[in-house]
Order: C-alpha cells, then structure tokens, then sequence
C-alpha cells in the first residue's frame, strides 16, 4: 500500500534581499560607542576600587594609633605613678608601623589628679596629621587618699 501525499505548490520566489538587509549585526560605529560606554564604567569602578583601597589603609593606621595611646594610658595607670607635669615624646611603633606620640600632663583644679592627654602622629617631624587623640584623668594613688 502506498500513500500518496498531495504535491504542494511552489510559491513563486520570494525577491532576493539586499545585501543591506542580508548582513545582521552591529555596525562598527555601534560596537565602539558600545566599548566606549564599557570604558568609561569600568574606569570609574578602578578609581572607586582604588579609592576604598586607600581609605582601609587609612583607617588601620588610624586604628593602630588609638591601640598606641590606650596601650600608653593603660600602663600609666596600671604603674600607678604620678606623672610630671609638662610634655613630652617618645616612638610609639605599633603593627610595624613607626608612630609619634606625644603626652601633655598638666595640672587640674583638684590637686590629687592630673590630666593626661597623648596624641599620635605618623612621625615626629610631621605632625600635620593627628592620627589618634585621648584624654584621661590620673589620680595621685602614692599619697593614698582614694
């Protein structure tokens, strides 16, 4: 048994397209506006990047500064010595960075304290930048009267 399938018609030819219409794409001026756009986003995610790079680095000299001057002001209370009033400064290396600190210790109205403050710089010819900046109060604990 054969099946017969009905012939179908050939439709007349479509027209040829134009080479215009035959070539789909991007056209060069597209891809390098395209490239350009690309360019000028990834850049400025380099500069934001570089800018947050920066600002950790920043932020950890910062840290270690104040870990420096608490590290100070912890030791001056825990000795439990009266210190002289004036100023003085010393190298305060913390985390393998080298760092300044300079201690104020002045009088206050109550004679059985001192005020103590340390400032950290990043060295002891530039102190443009104050890295870290505290202040306590220091009782007179040799004479015992708290």
């Amino acid at each position: 048994m054969r099946l017969h399938l009905p012939l179908r018609r050939r439709s007349p030819r479509a027209p040829s397209p134009s080479p215009r219409q035959a070539a789909r794409g991007f056209t060069l001026i597209e891809v390098l506006v395209a490239l350009t756009i690309l360019a000028v986003a990834l850049t400025a995610a380099m500069r934001a990047m570089g800018s947050m790079i920066e600002a950790g680095s920043a932020l950890q000299t910062r840290m270690l500064a104040e870990w420096s001057a608490e590290n100070h002001l912890s030791t001056l209370r825990l000795s439990k010595t009266w210190p002289e009033p004036g100023t003085r400064g010393y190298a305060c290396p913390q985390g393998g960075i080298e760092l300044y600190c300079e201690e104020s210790v002045s009088s206050t109205p109550n004679p059985s304290f001192r005020r103590v403050e340390i400032a950290v710089y990043p060295s002891g010819a530039d102190k443009s930048v104050r890295l870290a900046w505290l202040v306590t109060i220091v009782p007179n604990e040799t004479r015992n009267l708290l």
